[in-house]
């Protein structure tokens, strides 16, 4: 019994001395879309710095498919050793479990939350094509032809499609959902006028809200966006309850050392405070969170009830 004691002491004194050494070889960043959106810019920016803090590569890996499942599923078969981490908006962390069938994870069990970096409204735009210029122009609009009038988004589910049934849901309107394999070719249709409006991250559109090829309604932010000051919220235009905002957050498999997870969530709030990041980041259109593992497992756990119970209500599905 002695020995088996010792034994295990060794092993323990073992392990706590590898992860006080963290990192001591490159850490894998899973990004479960595809390379050049929003969430992977994100997380190459905080990876960088956090590799140049902690002194070790931070490696992001694009890993997409299944609205960010298969990627958010590889880590959570990771071992939790801080080796592995996932960056990813909120699709897969609060949306995706209630939409598609078999999802390879629990988000509310099987990951031990770092930080959210940043977040963004999304921001209700117009065809220049479309006469409506008010949030009270956009709802009469919808009221006088029910069913009729589309509204774009960058695939069901995503934060841009769940605006809109928000918006749905609180004005008592109706509206033609016309998804898309992705932002970009949503965003091209809508410049084109092939489709009447769309919620979409103000980091997204802004070049064209700047370039007058679209047209800004309202944001979905609890407060005006710093880059769209004379835009008003949806609150602030009549609409309430109808906040919302797309973000992207750092996760690792469950179980992560706690000095690992403490090192980590310091080196990725430090990395989005920096001055000269900070103000790029801003200057997107993005605000900075960072805030701490404690507060994004909390902020998690709402945010996955209140989609799934928005989802429930209003029916929505991944076909």
């Amino acid at each position: 019994m002695k020995k088996i004691l010792i034994a295990l002491g060794c092993a323990l004194s073992l392990t706590a001395q590898a992860s006080g050494n963290f990192p001591e070889k490159p850490v894998n960043v899973i990004v479960p879309f595809p390379a050049g959106g929003s969430t992977d810019m994100v997380a190459r920016a905080v990876a960088l710095s956090m590799g140049e803090q902690l002194g070790k590569p931070f490696v992001v890996e694009n890993r997409p498919g299944a609205t960010g499942t298969i990627g958010a599923g590889a880590v959570k078969r990771a071992p939790a050793d801080g080796y592995t981490l996932l960056v990813a908006s909120l699709g897969p962390f609060v949306v995706a479990p209630h939409l598609i069938k078999n999802v390879p994870y629990d988000a509310t069990k099987d990951f031990d939350y770092i930080t959210i970096p940043v977040q963004a409204p999304n921001v209700l735009v117009a065809s220049t094509s479309q006469k409506a210029r008010t949030v009270a122009e956009v709802i009469a609009a919808l009221k006088a032809q029910p069913g009729k009038l589309s509204f774009a988004s960058s695939g069901n589910g995503s934060s841009d499609h769940l605006s809109a049934e928000l918006f749905w849901q609180q004005t008592g309107t109706e509206a033609m959902h016309v998804p898309y394999k992705g932002g970009a070719p949503a965003i091209t249709d809508l410049l084109g006028g092939q489709v009447d409006f769309s919620f979409q991250n103000v980091n997204a559109v802004l070049p064209h809200l700047r370039s007058g090829k679209l047209r800004a309604i309202a944001v979905t932010g609890t407060q005006r966006s710093p880059v769209l000051p004379d835009v008003p919220t949806l609150a602030e235009a009549g609409v309430k309850g109808a906040e919302v905002y797309s973000w992207q957050g750092m996760a690792a498999p469950k179980g992560l050392p706690a000095d690992v997870k403490a090192k980590l969530a310091k080196a990725a709030i430090a990395a989005v405070q920096q001055p000269e990041l900070r103000k790029r980041f801003m200057e997107q259109g993005l605000e900075i969170v960072g805030n701490t593992p404690e507060e994004f497992t909390r902020f998690q756990a709402q945010e996955n009830e209140r989609w799934k119970q928005l989802i429930q209500t209003r029916k929505i599905t991944a076909d």
